[in-house]
């Protein structure tokens, strides 16, 4: 059950713009969720699993979520889960523009590599709770400058997150692989970054690593629990949602960009990863405006 949330809402068009709001069980994320919106989920209390993109990951209390849009994910919960979350559009705030100041993207969002958790420490429960709370108090009194304090209060969330999920990648990844990350993992990591415009297949990575695609792939399965095939469609989704978010070029253009000289097949590769068309993530999630 959820506590009725504090909300937001665009005047422009009607859609969510922040909204925060407590649980005390699985009700809100029992079922698939595929939002066009940022979603922070802090576990305070219970276990389980999460299932997110293509890949499952237990999680114990105090586990700090990060979502981004239509980023698919669902709990599975083995006891009562209870906490609080945390959604906001990208007009709202948009992690993008402001990476110089909050450098979230690639580390709480958009990382496919490491799992899309931060345990929280007992040490940081207070600055969390106490943002929380002023989080709440600005919604609850909305007064002049409402949305520059709420920015403000999210940017120091972020960071503060950002910082707790820095310090655990190298522990969060071992937790779930069960060894340390072979080099080669690393070098992978590096060369879907260089290629993934014009790099598609697995078998392009095992080349220039020079190792067997069949041995790459298990490696890849073993420490990060996705293909290869996967880890390189993630990349360029991301990069594609970027585009679709920040410009207002056009879907031709992007594709081409990311290495596709046909646009509908580009459409249809988005569309079967992302599970919507380019054009409707756009009209969504909409062309970044410079907040």
């Amino acid at each position: 059950m959820a506590t009725q949330p504090l909300t937001l809402v665009d005047p422009q068009n009607g859609n969510l713009a922040f909204k925060i709001f407590s649980f005390s069980d699985n009700g809100a994320f029992d079922h698939l969720q595929r939002h066009n919106y940022y979603s922070l989920i802090w576990i305070k209390e219970g276990n389980g699993v999460v299932r997110a993109d293509f890949a499952e990951y237990s999680f114990e209390s105090n586990s700090l979520f990060a979502f981004s849009p239509y980023q698919p994910f669902l709990f599975n919960v083995k006891e009562n889960v209870s906490g609080i979350a945390i959604q906001f559009h990208p007009d709202f705030f948009c992690i993008h523009m402001h990476q110089k100041e909050v450098a979230c993207n690639g580390v709480l969002f958009n990382n496919i590599y490491d799992p899309p958790m931060t345990r929280v420490n007992p040490s940081d429960i207070a600055t969390f709770d106490m943002l929380l709370a002023q989080m709440k108090n600005e919604m609850g009194n909305p007064a002049l400058a409402q949305y520059e304090l709420l920015v403000s209060y999210l940017k120091i969330f972020l960071i503060t997150a950002s910082r707790l999920k820095t310090e655990q990648q190298p522990k969060a990844l071992e937790a779930f692989s069960g060894s340390k990350e072979p080099f080669i993992l690393q070098t992978l990591k590096e060369a879907i970054e260089t290629n993934f415009k014009t790099k598609h297949a697995p078998a392009d990575y095992a080349e220039y690593l020079k190792i067997n695609v069949k041995a790459l792939a298990r490696i890849t399965k073993i420490h990060f629990n996705k293909t290869l095939t996967e880890l390189i469609s993630e990349r360029i989704i991301i990069e594609a949602k970027r585009e679709l978010y920040l410009t207002n070029k056009a879907i031709k253009e992007i594709a081409y960009e990311l290495g596709y000289n046909d646009e509908y097949y580009f459409s249809r590769f988005f569309k079967a990863n992302a599970d919507i068309s380019p054009q409707f993530y756009r009209e969504t999630v909409g062309f970044g405006k410079a907040k």
